[in-house]
């Protein structure tokens, strides 16, 4: 069991290098992560959360956003009605409220709780806008990026037996037939 929680370590490690990269973030932007413990140990969602595979892949998807300086957003499951879990820093750069709700590995889930007890000053907040995310296991991160979202191909397909989607976001175009766009921000 070691060898395959190194392996999706590296697999959560790589996925997250390789969104970041495409994504083209700035230091302090948002990325939003969901997980699913169970979904990367081969079970149905929600059935199955572990907090040694949560450890796993929460320290590659951290140890990419720390090399990029971006701030790393965990979602919590449904039981916490999708919060998030990120530094207080980020919360307060954004201006996002806080809430009150410690996550547990049945209630938010393991890679929000992992991330609850990694990061320095943790706390939740009900809403995000993120830059870029990588969803892990099927979980929804869709309602916590900001308009547009852009989905991304990379060529890490899963983390453990999860499958992965990642997504970026672009400026939104105005105008009509006759605007000009720039280039660089699509």
């Amino acid at each position: 069991m070691t060898e395959e929680i190194a392996r999706i370590g590296e697999e959560a490690y790589q996925a997250a290098k390789e969104i970041l990269s495409v994504a083209k973030l700035n230091k302090g932007d948002l990325f939003v992560v969901g997980c699913s413990t169970s979904e990367v140990a081969g079970e149905k969602i929600g059935t199955f959360s572990s907090p040694e595979v949560a450890e796993a892949v929460f320290g590659g998807i951290y140890q990419a956003t720390e090399e990029a300086r971006v701030y790393l957003v965990a979602q919590c499951c449904e039981h916490l009605n999708r919060a998030l879990i990120l530094e207080w820093e980020a919360a307060r750069a954004y201006g996002y409220e806080p809430v009150n709700v410690v996550p547990q590995p049945k209630a938010g889930g393991s890679f929000a709780t992992t991330a609850y007890k990694a990061f320095e000053h943790p706390v939740a907040v009900e809403h995000v806008s993120a830059h870029a995310g990588m969803d892990v296991g099927d979980t929804l991160i869709g309602m916590h990026l900001r308009p547009v979202a852009v989905p991304v191909r990379i060529a890490t397909k899963s983390i453990g037996e999860a499958h992965v989607v990642c997504a970026r976001t672009r400026l939104k175009f105005i105008g009509g037939s006759r605007a000009v766009y720039d280039e660089a921000c699509l």
